[in-house]
């Protein structure tokens, strides 16, 4: 739950008043121009990007400011990048297994057997002897996924995950995320995917210039939006 949030780099106001309630169990897809905030307020919400103002709840507790309570949230709020952000000298099972051994204290052969299981539903269970760089890059979002679940987060941040993929693998992504939804994992997605948007999310919610201009069902915000500013959006990425 975000109230009031702030946020400034410099000059530039990237977040202004921004409140925004996201319900255990709800699919929440942010979309909007570039520049308008959007990866912003998602790093926020686990203090990638420490906030000018405000305040910023995680199931009901305080952002912690640092230190091991900020720990402990960020192992309740899984993210997933842009980038994949894999350790490239660690196998994709390591990739998996370190945070649950390192910061939940899982025991080394139940880490592997729960990391195993979470490889399998992303679809690369076969792949988890190999390194980061041998893989696709749909295969590497996907063990960005499952690194992330297998912390068993209450929360998991999505910033953008396939803006980075060629087009054909985008989809075996998406339709991780798409079954995770389904599965009713409470999710914060920062996506240009328009179909994933309509398909997955509960609630969609549309920022400019730093803004939450509007917030609606999937049906209502691309059938019928509200704003000026975001049927000019709408108007420039669908084509019909």
């Amino acid at each position: 739950m975000l109230e009031k949030v702030n946020k400034h780099f410099g000059d530039l106001h990237v977040l202004k008043d921004i409140d925004l309630t996201v319900d255990r169990g709800e699919v929440v897809v942010v979309i909007g121009p570039s520049g308008g905030g959007k990866s912003t307020l998602c790093r926020s919400i686990n203090r990638l990007e420490p906030i000018d103002g405000g305040t910023i709840l995680v199931d009901g507790t305080p952002l912690p400011a640092e230190g091991k309570a900020l720990a402990r949230l960020r192992a309740d709020v899984g993210m997933v990048f842009q980038s994949f952000n894999l350790f490239a000298h660690k196998t994709i099972l390591q990739n998996v297994t370190l945070g649950p051994i390192k910061v939940r204290k899982v025991p080394k052969a139940k880490a592997e057997e729960e990391a195993m299981a979470l490889l399998d539903r992303v679809g690369i269970a076969n792949q988890a002897s190999k390194y980061p760089a041998q893989l696709s890059g749909g295969q590497q979002q996907r063990a960005a996924i499952a690194r992330a679940l297998a912390m068993h987060p209450k929360v998991m941040l999505f910033d953008e995950p396939t803006s980075a993929l060629d087009p054909e693998m985008v989809k075996e992504v998406l339709d991780v995320m798409t079954g995770l939804a389904g599965e009713g994992m409470t999710m914060i997605v920062v996506t240009h995917e328009m179909g994933f948007a309509r398909r997955a999310a509960q609630k969609v919610v549309f920022m400019a210039d730093g803004q939450i201009v509007e917030v609606n069902t999937p049906d209502e915000f691309f059938t019928n939006a509200q704003t000026d500013r975001a049927k000019d959006f709408l108007s420039k990425i669908l084509t019909h």
